[in-house]
């Protein structure tokens, strides 16, 4: 038997087909607890649920989740891919809910066998990548709402963005958060301004009168807002900004109290120049790459840091991966470029690609194909990286050390 699930918000289709293509059962669902709760007691009188393989546009999702808890295998569709196929049940490609469910089944009856299915991820890998996921999602929202700031300080108070961009982040917060417009910082001195930044704990990288200077040169601004309304603006995208920097705050802790207690942490923990979040996004992306690949060939392409060959004919073009999971390779070229600061081995790789004139960007990819062999070799025998034995095993020559004077 074969399964087609056409999902939607409110409502779904499901058609079940035999092995000769014959439809022997079709239903809607609503998208309730009642509806998922028939549904899949409906599929149990057509056999065990482990021999009732879905076909489904997605692979997420509360009606994935809950297949999979029942124990059906899920073959994700890609849209575009389906939609492709449209052609072979008639030349309209005609589109109607109680169609589409009709034409997974199929599909999947036919094709089946070349389509990958979905493996349940382990819960401790599930959870530290919700994680690091939100963790991203939260760093991306900062950047958006920095931006934003930037946009205003140059709008209303273009020497307030100057001295965003000399201070550091937490003290140029607390100083827009207190003079957020020209006029509430008109009576500021140099030796007030940099008793102000003792008080909060400045780097000191400029002097009071190098900061109040480049204050004053500052280009006047000429909003038509008053000045009331100006600053109500800049503190409200200040809260805004902070806000969410302590939202990444609490999420850094949860991830790295997540990532020490995974049992893939102690594997990659010691790779050169990877970080509590970084090794978290690691295993939370790479982990489900890992669970599910059959070979390490597999393993780099689905991390997507190999290139997608086209050749037909004479024609012959090798053009960079995008149909990809993003976060992995994000997560993973991260690390590879960190770590040619931290390792004679990746750096040698990383100069021996630029050598032959790859671009920065290609010479990481690079780089991080060869550490995903390492990360599979550890994975396979359940080692841990040694970067000791690392460097034996591919006779990397470390420099000598100098003698100590006597």
């Amino acid at each position: 038997m074969f399964i087609g699930w056409d999902w939607a918000t409110e409502t779904h289709d499901v058609t079940v087909m035999d092995d000769t293509g014959k439809r022997i059962d079709r239903w809607e669902l609503a998208h309730s607890e009642e509806g998922f709760a028939k549904t899949l007691a409906r599929l149990r009188k057509h056999g065990a649920p482990a021999d009732l393989p879905v076909a489904i546009e997605t692979t997420r999702g509360l009606a994935v989740d809950r297949l999979l808890a029942a124990g059906h295998p899920i073959v994700p569709v890609h849209p575009n891919a389906f939609h492709a196929m449209r052609a072979r049940w008639g030349a309209s490609k005609a589109k109607t809910d109680a169609g589409d469910s009709m034409k997974l089944a199929d599909y999947l009856r036919t094709d089946g066998h070349m389509l990958p299915r979905l493996e349940p991820t382990e819960q401790a890998t599930l959870g530290l990548q919700a994680l690091t996921r939100q963790r991203a999602d939260h760093v991306e929202a900062r950047v958006a709402a920095v931006n934003q700031l930037v946009a205003l300080l140059d709008e209303h108070w273009p020497g307030g963005k100057v001295l965003f961009a000399d201070l550091d982040s937490d003290i140029a917060m607390a100083f827009l958060e207190k003079y957020p417009t020209p006029a509430s910082a008109a009576k500021l001195t140099a030796g007030r301004l940099e008793a102000w930044c003792k008080r909060h704990h400045y780097s000191g990288r400029k002097s009071g009168s190098v900061l109040i200077e480049r204050l004053r040169v500052a280009p006047k601004a000429a909003s038509r807002l008053a000045d009331a309304v100006a600053g109500q603006l800049v503190r409200a995208q200040v809260q805004l900004v902070q806000g969410i920097r302590a939202t990444i705050r609490t999420l850094d802790r949860a991830v790295a109290e997540a990532t020490e207690s995974h049992p893939y942490a102690p594997l990659f923990a010691t790779m050169p120049r990877i970080g509590k979040v970084n090794l978290g996004q690691i295993i939370g992306e790479i982990g489900p790459i890992l669970e599910r690949a059959q070979t390490c060939e597999q393993f780099i392409a689905e991390a997507g840091v190999v290139p997608v060959t086209r050749a037909s004919g004479k024609s012959h073009t090798v053009a960079f991966r995008f149909a990809t999971n993003r976060r992995a390779r994000v997560a993973l070229t991260t690390f590879a470029d960190n770590s040619r600061h931290g390792s004679d081995w990746a750096a040698k790789i990383y100069n021996d690609a630029r050598a032959r004139k790859k671009r920065h960007p290609h010479a990481i990819r690079i780089l991080a194909r060869s550490w995903l062999r390492v990360i599979w070799a550890c994975w396979r025998d359940g080692t841990c990286y040694d970067p000791a034995i690392h460097q034996a095993n591919n006779k990397i020559k470390m420099p000598a050390e100098e003698p100590m004077p006597a």
